[in-house]
């Protein structure tokens, strides 16, 4: 199930992001200690558990809530993550490289150096919380929406955006080098810092006020000497 993001469509012009709209259904307690490569996780509650270090390369979590979990060094390479709301995850380090999310709402994390390099992310609310050294690159993210976050030099190189939308978060020294946009829509981003790949902000929408807080990046990528 998703829902079209309110006021997203951007007068038709910008299509907005559709949201999951996760359903839990009643859930069992995990209380089997360690995770496991290749595990399969169904239906279950994960509550305070310390996952520092372990290896769960390859896992499926599907209808499943993770809340106040730690994931520092975690080894998440290549999991999936399917109609699962996360809150108040913690971590340095999580390996998510090459994931599937889908349908995943992220609430209130505080993570930093989260490798989701290659990962593909559809239907995913990342709501409050900050993250920082985030590294999206070569990732897709189609109907993805950052609500209310604060992103610390995220990497989205190489990335393919589509549908994305930016409401009332923070982007600091974002580095968009390579990246492919399509209807991504960064006007309600509250600060919209970007260190490179200004030049690729094709397929995107900003305010007016962005555009001027952009123009001295801008006119420097176009070698342009303001005086």
């Amino acid at each position: 199930m998703a829902r079209t993001a309110a006021g997203g469509a951007g007068g038709g012009r910008v299509k907005g992001a559709r949201r999951p709209e996760v359903r839990l259904p009643p859930l069992e307690p995990w209380n089997d200690g360690e995770l496991e490569p290749d595990g399969d996780y169904d239906g279950l509650e994960f509550r305070d558990a310390d996952f520092v270090g372990q290896d769960a390369a390859g896992a499926r979590f599907m209808d499943c809530a993770l809340t106040g979990c730690a994931f520092d060094e975690t080894g998440l390479r290549h999991t999936r993550v399917l109609d699962t709301v996360l809150t108040g995850i913690r971590g340095v380090g999580t390996n998510l490289a090459e994931a599937t999310l889908r349908d995943v709402e992220l609430i209130d994390a505080r993570l930093g150096g989260t490798q989701l390099h290659g990962s593909v992310l559809e239907r995913v609310v990342i709501r409050g919380g900050k993250i920082d050294y985030l590294n999206l690159r070569k990732a897709k993210l189609k109907d993805v929406v950052f609500e209310g976050c604060v992103l610390v030099e995220p990497d989205f190189g190489g990335a393919v955006l589509e549908r994305v939308e930016f409401t009332d978060c923070t982007l600091k020294e974002a580095d968009f080098n390579g990246v492919t946009m399509k209807d991504v829509d960064l006007r309600g981003a509250a600060e919209l810092g970007i260190a490179r790949g200004v030049e690729r902000l094709a397929g995107a929408v900003i305010s007016m006020s962005q555009l001027l807080d952009l123009a001295p990046v801008l006119a420097g990528q176009l070698g342009i000497r303001v005086e």
